[in-house]
């Protein structure tokens, strides 16, 4: 198989880069990761962290920014850019962008407009799923109406691999299906099923007077219910040049580095 170059999305360790941002990147450096994917830049300047990542080895290889944030002002994604980052990525959708409401229409537009932007800066523009682009309109899937209406030269497609299982369809179908336009690859396990507010477990608070009810955990790559070794293979196949690994919360009793190096440990053993 393979040997795909191996990322982290620093959202995974958030609470620690806000602590302490180089030390951190320095560490995920040290489990082994080739590459980091950006949640935030905690104020530092595009230069301070094109540097970080030069001394520390790592490539900067994409950010994750909110599609409201890069809508109201597009020259966030210039920082980006700056950083040498290749791709800029749609990481999620607050409810009134969702499908199902009257502007899930502006992601669409939307994304053409910010596809141009990156385009204009020598980067691509990429969609992260959860598992409500699942969701059928007209009997077709969000997901894929996205993907029909803007053109894969705007908008690639980050899948994640748990969030497509929640939203019931398998990981490595869905790669198959977009061959050549998924570039980089979300690898993110859990164990458990769909349950009542899921997404206070990501970080936010859908409902504020509601907790996470459910056996829904996220967990360590390899260490819950998805098939890597069939989602990998579909990923050479498809063209993935990176995969990127991903936990939005800890598990197993491990911290979110612990999770972060139990996964790429994982990793190792199936793609070298």
């Amino acid at each position: 198989m393979k040997k795909f170059p191996i990322a982290l999305q620093l959202y995974s360790v958030r609470n620690e880069m806000e602590k302490d941002f180089e030390g951190t990147i320095r560490k995920v450096k040290a489990l082994g990761y080739d590459g980091v994917e950006f949640a935030g830049l905690f104020g530092h300047s595009a230069e301070e962290v094109k540097k970080m990542c030069a001394e520390i080895g790592v490539t900067p290889i994409s950010a994750h920014v909110p599609f409201a944030d890069m809508i109201a002002d597009p020259s966030i994604i210039d920082d980006y850019a700056a950083i040498g980052c290749e791709f800029v990525v749609i990481p999620y959708l607050t409810e009134e962008y969702r499908p199902g409401s009257e502007r899930f229409g502006e992601v669409i537009e939307g994304a053409k407009v910010l596809g141009e932007k990156a385009n204009s800066l020598g980067m691509t523009l990429a969609y992260h799923n959860h598992d409500f682009e699942f969701t059928k309109i007209d009997g077709e899937y969000a997901i894929d109406i996205l993907y029909r209406e803007v053109p894969a030269s705007l908008l690639q497609a980050e899948f994640d691999s748990c969030w497509v299982s929640v939203g019931g369809e398998n990981p490595a179908d869905y790669v198959t299906k977009y061959a050549g336009r998924v570039n980089i690859l979300h690898l993110k396990d859990y164990s458990g099923s769909k349950s009542e507010n899921m997404y206070a477990l990501i970080g936010i608070d859908e409902d504020e007077e509601k907790e996470h009810k459910g056996d829904f955990e996220f967990r360590p790559v390899g260490s819950g219910k998805l098939n890597f070794p069939e989602i990998l293979e579909a990923a050479e196949k498809a063209g993935t040049k990176w995969v990127v690994v991903e936990q939005d919360e800890p598990s197993m009793g491990l911290t979110p580095l612990e999770c972060a190096g139990k996964s790429i440990s994982y990793l190792r053993t199936v793609i070298g």
